[in-house]
């Protein structure tokens, strides 16, 4: 098996087609869990895979990977799921294997907590600051993002140090980036723009005399 073959298949979250197939497929799973009453169950479920995908990359490559046929990852399922997880989320595992997506779960699994989200009147919003918010900052955020969107934020928060300061904002595909990294790299092209700018005029300058 070569190590290509060995990779597993991630369907980015920016690809528009990757994208419209994850919300189909996002649709029918939450349809099929309201049915049930069940929608809170099925998101933990499948909420509680991706996180094992990203904990055990060897798991997602037993999901993903194209080199394991569709009868032996159905066994797998089976093995894994069957009395342990909901009817509706074992049998939504089954048709995903069936028609080659289990590499999709983790855009489904985004599109249906956005669903479920919107459905609620929230929505999600990544933060990354480069210290944990005080409670006083985490409040005026959220009531910022409320005002705007006329929705319930759910803050999804994540300390990262390399930002150096502030914090970056991110809602679906729109991002906000007003950490201190980033206004010192701008700053730091606005110099090196200005310095090629002088050093082209002074040798145009030099040029014409």
């Amino acid at each position: 098996m070569s190590n290509t073959e060995q990779q597993p298949r991630h369907a980015t979250v920016m690809d528009d087609e990757a994208r419209h197939v994850a919300r189909v497929y996002a649709d029918a799973l939450y349809a099929a869990a309201e049915r049930q009453g069940a929608v809170d169950e099925v998101l933990g479920e499948l909420d509680t895979l991706v996180d094992a995908f990203a904990r055990d990359p060897g798991l997602e490559l037993l999901f993903s990977s194209a080199s394991i046929g569709e009868s032996r990852k159905k066994e797998m399922i089976e093995r894994a799921f069957s009395g342990r997880a909901s009817q509706t989320f074992t049998n939504f595992l089954g048709v995903l294997n069936h028609h080659g997506r289990l590499y999709m779960l983790r855009p489904i699994a985004q599109a249906l907590r956005t669903k479920h989200e919107r459905k609620h009147k929230r929505f999600v919003v990544q933060v990354r600051s480069a210290v944990p918010l005080n409670d006083d900052e985490r409040q005026r955020l959220a009531d910022d993002l409320r005002s705007v969107a006329e929705m319930e934020p759910v803050l999804q928060e994540t300390v990262d140090p390399a930002i150096l300061g502030g914090l970056i904002v991110r809602v679906q595909d729109w991002v906000y980036d007003a950490s201190v990294r980033t206004r010192l790299e701008n700053i730091r092209n606005q110099l090196i723009e200005r310095s090629s700018h002088g050093i082209q005029s002074g040798r145009d300058r030099f040029g014409s005399d």
